[in-house]
């Protein structure tokens, strides 16, 4: 079923009609205040006549890059607590280079599913605390559903080029950007290359892992997103999908069936240890760690970790492979945009800091400084870059064969009903027929309520 559109502009305010944030005059008390606050209250009128109960703004408001000329005051931009010191340093160096706007950064959560929490209490409350959102990528379709970001399109059109394409589609929604890639995410495979060789395919993998003992295969199959997305990567590779363009329920598949099938079989014959069942990404590099195994699946800053540990130097980096010998690689994109909040009081910063964010320049530091994958494709070529990430060519050809997860205003739901059922197959508790049927019947369910 297709997702929801947006809410339709509300009828004129003060002849202010499809109004886009450029037009409204700096410099009027305080900054946006009087206009929002009419628009907020011929929005509860409008609810009051028979509006619903729908959380988001009553109308789209847009940004452009000429916006950041002449900003000035302060910016926050709220997310997760920040443990590779990106976002503060991100900010830190923008207000030095930017001396009239003082920007912070601001915890409002220790993790991302506490962020969205807070995130969302904020944004139906109406609130202008934050001017921007550290946004996983998961969470864009539902934002912009409830009209709680801002368009971006102009601003983002404007460095398409020089982006790597697969990224910017986690940004898309009903074509239009809602947010701006800041840094990304593709997953690699680990290797210990005295043990196996670097995989062309998921069955070779296999193949190698279940041959000899300490040769094993290690992933995060425990019931959360993680596991979500490991199966994702072998099911784009396979050729499945989980929804088509319309938003219809594609999952109930051969492939879907054959991949739960062969992870499954992969733990029935000891190519994966069944403790993977109880595995996220920082249990999965521990045990890889203890040099018991010969692969595994996980992010790009376990690089660093794992030199830093009795194995530096020993192992290698590869891209994911490809499902079969038909299947074309395919990555899962994760990664964090940035999205300008709908009440925010000063936009015109935001569109500054988001402009320094993603300009060439800065992209490389991300990965130079912080061991985060970029979104610009120059970084990657970046001496310096490649100094600091010896493996930033396997990182690109992975960012650049990733895909989004579905895109959903109801994303939370589809990720539950889809590692709650490959974890079934997985421990032996269901066959791969029953999950994939269920599976496809609370997706489905999920897409209905909204």
């Amino acid at each position: 079923m297709p997702a929801k559109a947006p809410a339709k502009p509300a009828a004129s305010v003060d002849g202010m009609e499809g109004m886009n944030v450029e037009t409204i005059p700096r410099g009027k008390a305080p900054r946006r205040a009087g206009q929002l606050l009419t628009a907020v209250a011929a929005a509860v009128m409008l609810a009051a006549c028979g509006g619903g109960g729908d959380t988001g703004t009553t109308e789209t408001q847009s940004v452009n890059p000429g916006m950041a000329d002449g900003a000035s005051g302060e910016v926050k931009l709220c997310g997760h607590k920040d443990a590779s010191g990106i976002n503060r340093g991100t900010v830190a160096e923008f207000t030095k280079e930017n001396p009239d706007i003082q920007a912070e950064y601001v915890e409002i959560g220790a993790n991302s599913d506490q962020s969205r929490t807070q995130m969302v209490q904020r944004l139906e409350g109406q609130s202008a605390e934050c001017d921007l959102f550290l946004m996983d990528v998961t969470w864009v379709s539902e934002f912009a559903s409830q009209n709680w970001v801002m368009d971006q399109t102009e601003l983002v059109s404007g460095y398409e080029e020089g982006t790597i394409p697969s990224t910017l589609e986690t940004a898309l929604y009903e074509d239009k950007y809602w947010a701006a890639p800041f840094y990304t995410n593709a997953s690699l495979i680990y290797y210990m290359p005295d043990k196996v060789s670097a995989p062309e395919s998921w069955q070779q993998l296999y193949e190698e892992a279940g041959a000899a003992p300490g040769n094993a295969f290690v992933y995060q199959a425990q019931q959360y997103e993680g596991l979500t997305v490991n199966f994702l990567e072998l099911l784009y590779s396979a050729g499945g999908e989980v929804l088509d363009k319309d938003g219809n329920v594609t999952i109930d598949s051969p492939e879907a069936r054959e991949v739960l099938e062969f992870m499954a079989q992969g733990l029935e014959a000891g190519a994966a240890p069944r403790s993977v069942l109880t595995y996220d990404e920082d249990a999965t590099r521990l045990a890889f760690e203890s040099g018991d195994y010969g692969y595994q699946r996980n992010w790009p800053h376990v690089y660093r970790l794992l030199n830093e540990s009795a194995l530096a130097g020993t192992f290698e980096v590869a891209p994911l492979p490809a499902f079969g010998e038909d299947g074309t690689p395919s990555g899962v994109l994760g990664g964090w945009n940035l999205a300008i909040n709908a009440f925010s009081d000063n936009p015109e910063a935001a569109v500054a800091l988001i402009n320094f964010a993603t300009n060439p320049d800065w992209q490389k530091r991300v990965a130079a400084d912080y061991s985060q994958a970029p979104v610009s494709e120059a970084a990657y070529d970046d001496p310096a870059v490649q100094e600091k990430m010896p493996f930033a060519q396997q990182l690109r050809e992975s960012v650049e064969g990733a895909k989004p997860r579905p895109k959903s205003p109801v994303y939370p739901q589809i990720s539950q009903a889809i590692y709650e059922n490959a974890y079934a197959v997985i421990s032996g508790d269901a066959s791969a027929d029953e999950a994939v049927t269920r599976m496809a019947e609370q997706i489905e369910a999920a897409q209905e309520t909204f």
